[in-house]
């Protein structure tokens, strides 16, 4: 590795467990072939205050690091998010501005988080971090539409790149008989979970005409109160992401309807279709062109939840496995790193080429 003056660098505030981290930064480091020094803050899957407090040392040494590579001006760096949950925002502009070429990647809607909630989060809001970012980096590649008309507002130059799957990391669905019970699947990060409440009514009640169960892949902590007798749990990791996917006759992807979420980029959607399974999800923000792209139903209301996932349920076997091929080639073709590969590595600045040995690459 050489020094970080002529070293591209990429710095996200998560490790590799971490959702955004390793859709965003990680898997397209593994697919080029380009020396990348990653800067993950303290390589954990979130930034939680008491996890933070618990581990001081780490802290102090993630905060040096980041403050010695922007006084060595990197000739690339990759900013994901931020770079510090301690940071105001003159931190993220040191980095950026001190690169020779900076990129500012967003795949939520930071500048509408203005720290509203417990009091910790009013000390260091995201949204000015966000909005200092977008001014002073070379460029942001932005999620989805949405955070790129944010983004146009306030940078100079704005690529849109969704979040990708790779349709290879997911055993496809085989068997397209519904399951006795059905299963309707979620997959998400513990601190979203709270999201399948919201159709709690339409849950319980698909239950209880055709026993369904929700099959989580998240957490095996208990979280939902009532809905928790219907649902079976599974702690996140690849191989569960890998594997159970396949196995639910329905994915779920509720979302509040409010700025925020509006800027998410429909990752679960994505997900579900790689592994070839239909989906329901609200149509908020970018969820709506997915499921337009898919070819899927969209939900807002409980009874519409009931009847669109009940359609999904009585459909015939054969009909289920044509659409479960179909949004399999749309993502493939539409969403995946192979189809964006060329334009990521363009955006951010790489000149390596892709790996050979990721499935997928060309050589």
């Amino acid at each position: 590795m050489t020094g970080s003056a002529t070293t591209a660098h990429a710095v996200t505030p998560y490790g590799r467990t971490a959702g955004s981290s390793r859709v965003r930064v990680f898997s397209w480091l593994d697919r080029v072939s380009t020396p990348v020094q990653v800067h993950s803050y303290l390589s954990h899957r979130n930034a939680d205050p008491a996890y933070l407090v618990r581990h001081p040392g780490a802290v102090r040494a993630a905060e040096l690091d980041l403050r010695r590579l922007a006084g060595n001006r990197p000739a690339t760096l990759l900013l994901h998010r931020e770079a510090s949950p301690l940071s105001r925002g003159g931190l993220e502009t040191a980095l950026l501005t001190g690169a020779g070429w900076s990129v500012y990647d967003v795949d939520d809607a930071l500048h509408t988080d203005t720290g509203n909630g417990p009091s910790w989060r009013r000390l260091a809001p995201k949204s000015a971090k966000a909005l200092s970012a977008a001014r002073h980096a070379d460029r942001v590649v932005a999620g989805n539409e949405i955070l790129a008309d944010w983004a146009s507002g306030h940078a100079r130059d704005v690529v849109v790149i969704p979040s990708c799957v790779d349709p290879a990391d997911y055993r496809p669905k085989q068997d397209y008989r519904v399951s006795d019970p059905p299963v309707l699947g979620w997959i998400g990060s513990p601190d979203n979970e709270a999201l399948l409440a919201t159709i709690g009514p339409a849950l319980r009640e698909l239950h209880r005409r055709t026993g369904a169960r929700v099959r989580l892949v998240g957490t095996d902590r208990p979280s939902l109160g009532e809905l928790e007798p219907i649902i079976d749990r599974t702690r996140w990791s690849p191989g569960s992401q890998r594997e159970l996917l396949a196995t639910m006759d329905v994915g779920l992807m509720p979302l509040h309807d409010d700025p925020y979420s509006r800027g998410k980029c429909g990752y679960k959607l994505l997900q579900y279709a790689a592994a070839g399974v239909s989906a329901v999800a609200s149509p908020v923000g970018t969820n709506r062109s997915i499921l337009a792209d898919l070819g899927l139903p969209a939900a807002t209301s409980q009874q519409e939840w009931i009847g669109v996932v009940l359609g999904l349920l009585e459909a015939s076997t054969e009909s289920r496995a044509a659409l479960g091929q179909q949004i399999r080639e749309v993502v493939t073709r539409g969403y995946s790193y192979a189809a964006w590969r060329q334009r990521w590595v363009e955006a951010v600045g790489l000149t390596g080429c892709p790996r050979a040995d990721v499935p997928g690459s060309v050589a």
